[in-house]
């Protein structure tokens, strides 16, 4: 699991209009993932939510900066501006070039119907950021034991 965290920014909006509204990360000095589509979870002023996301260039629109875009399940709010987690827990297909915006719309839905189920059958959701560090750094130095 990757996780990213970012102000989200304004894009061209070929998502909201084709049924997959995303929040948009700058994800030029992200190392460490490849280009992808991901199942993924965003958190959104503390709340978890299912998502899908793409990390890359955008072939099939010319896209020539790297973004990554998630589109939020279950989420209808205006969060430009804002700093959201998004955490990439398993990749399902690379980025593809598509020959229409159509086929781009057919292959999302094949997409969200895929996280939607990875999602429901029990990927990890409930452990923030926070937690995670916490439980890492107790790991290192447990409770009782002095630190060098």
């Amino acid at each position: 699991m990757m996780i990213i965290i970012g102000k989200v920014i304004h894009g061209a909006q070929l998502g909201r209009r084709m049924g997959f509204p995303t929040a948009n990360l700058d994800a030029t000095q992200i190392k460490g993932a490849d280009n992808g589509v991901y199942c993924s979870r965003a958190v959104v002023d503390g709340k978890i939510y299912g998502a899908m996301s793409n990390l890359g260039c955008r072939p099939s629109v010319d896209g020539n900066n790297r973004l990554l875009e998630t589109h939020i399940f279950d989420f209808h709010g205006d969060i430009y501006g804002k700093t959201i987690e998004v955490r990439l827990l398993s990749k399902i297909r690379d980025e593809k070039r598509f020959d229409s915006i159509e086929e781009l719309r057919r292959q999302l839905e094949r997409d969200a119907d895929m996280c939607r189920a990875a999602l429901a059958d029990g990927a990890p959701k409930k452990e923030s950021f926070v937690s995670m560090i916490r439980r890492a750094c107790s790991t290192i130095y447990p409770r009782g034991k002095q630190r060098m």
